[in-house]
């Protein structure tokens, strides 16, 4: 390769971040050169062994615009209004995410929407290359080796900056971390994910509601149904570790059957291979990756899975990742100093990835032990009653998170205040029959000011 442009970016991996980041630069007038260790899934078809089911909510939406990517992108997305709970008796509940049908979240396969990012991440005129894996970086020459997978050898890239979109076991963070140390750690959860999947009906439609995400809480684990636009619904068994029961009780597909047959009853005929999903299917590890440090000089910076993986049980991974894009390509975009880009696109997205990586935490207790609960419940008619009585200042915690782009610190924040708020005024009482409306505007007025959707 010739030697690259000032205005240049070498992108490490060609997923969701690196082909929308790609997207943006290239648009912006950058020379963008996107380095991908697996092959090119438009042409090979995509890999799987992550999660195909993703949710999209504002934040990733508002990227998706800024890109021009969202008409192409919502074309294959299913609306989920709410959480479809599936009780043990088999009664179901929606539980709806927002007011109405503009406060919702989409269902989007990860593949798709690969490769239309990729298409137009190429469009904008992005260079990308396949089978070529991180093997090591010279900082200091300020050149990349990249071994080639496909067709052997390896080949020494000259770079002015690296971006790290290369997920949570990123090539480019080892490499960073070699040369600086990032105060890298990981804290796994106890619990893992298995991954089965309900086929559309004998028609072809959806065997059950398609706009909703299913959830069959059971306390310490919990199973969810994502839809899928090819009429499919990609279920995700969440289980403890160790225990009863765990994946250390649940082996065998046989074993897998009987849970299910004594806790989802109602989830069994609609997974007609669930034995043959739960033999052939690998077991998912969760874990939260923190970083103190998310660049190196005016070298290197990670965005996305690869500065700050989190666990899945807010849907917010990737969009908290397009949040990164737009953020990084905004500061890189208002100055000639990388380096600088770099540090004020960290200080800008630590707390808020930090803040999205504690809810996501906080969100798996709610999913599997608290949506089928009448205190829960009892809070969340509160809620609603409070959002409507001051729209401007009681402002739910999941419409802050997923239909609104304050930074996510400040949602965190908000929603520690009125969660303490609606403990207060919901003790001892049985229905909204027994609350105090008065103390409760006054508590409204006095701790919650005027909300307002400044994102840029």
């Amino acid at each position: 390769m010739n030697t690259p442009a000032p205005r240049s970016l070498t992108i490490i991996g060609a997923g969701l971040a690196g082909a929308l980041l790609a997207t943006l630069m290239a648009r912006a007038g950058w020379q963008v050169d996107v380095f991908e260790k697996r092959g090119d899934p438009r042409v090979k078809g995509y890999e799987g062994g992550r999660s195909i089911n993703l949710a999209l909510a504002e934040r990733g939406r508002h990227a998706l615009r800024i890109a021009d990517a969202d008409d192409a992108v919502m074309r294959q997305a299913v609306m989920m209004r709410g959480r479809m709970v599936h009780s043990l008796d088999g009664r179901q509940q929606l539980q709806r995410y927002g007011r109405d049908d503009s406060e919702v979240i989409w269902s989007i396969h990860r593949g798709d929407l690969n490769i239309t990012l990729l298409d137009l991440a190429q469009q904008a005129g992005a260079r990308l290359h396949f089978h070529q894996r991180l093997e090591s970086v010279d900082f200091d020459t300020r050149h990349a080796r990249f071994a080639d997978d496909d067709q052997g050898g390896s080949r020494d890239i000259p770079f002015v900056a690296l971006v790290g979109a290369d997920g949570a076991g990123s090539s480019l963070r080892a490499a960073m971390q070699a040369r600086q140390d990032l105060g890298e750690r990981t804290e796994f959860l106890d619990h893992a994910y298995k991954e089965l999947e309900i086929p559309p009906a004998r028609d072809g439609g959806f065997i059950m509601e398609p706009h909703a995400l299913h959830i069959w809480p059971r306390g310490h684990y919990m199973c969810i149904a994502l839809p899928n636009d090819e009429r499919t619904f990609t279920v995700t068994l969440f289980l403890p570790n160790q225990g009863d029961p765990s994946f250390a009780s649940v082996r065998s597909g046989a074993d897998a059957m009987a849970l299910f047959q004594r806790d989802f009853p109602d989830a069994v005929p609609l997974i007609p291979a669930l034995e043959q999903d739960w033999e052939r299917n690998p077991t998912g590890v969760l874990a939260t990756l923190y970083l103190d440090r998310w660049h190196v000089g005016a070298q290197a910076v990670l965005l996305g899975d690869a500065a700050h993986a989190m666990v899945p049980f807010h849907g917010q991974g990737m969009n908290c990742a397009f949040e990164d894009c737009v953020s990084l390509a905004r500061h890189l975009q208002q100055g000639e100093d990388m380096e600088a880009a770099f540090a004020a696109f960290e200080a800008e997205r630590k707390p808020n990835a930090l803040a999205i990586q504690e809810m996501a935490l906080e969100n798996y207790v709610e999913m599997r032990d608290k949506v089928d609960d009448s205190t829960f419940l009892l809070q969340r008619e509160l809620e609603l009653a409070l959002q409507q009585r001051h729209p401007g200042r009681f402002v739910p915690h999941y419409t802050m998170v997923s239909f609104m782009r304050i930074p996510y610190a400040m949602a965190q924040h908000r929603s520690e205040v009125q969660r303490h708020l609606l403990m207060r005024h919901t003790r001892g009482i049985a229905d909204l029959a027994g609350i105090d409306w008065a103390a409760v505007d006054a508590d409204v007025l006095s701790s919650l000011p005027v909300l307002e959707d400044g994102a840029e």
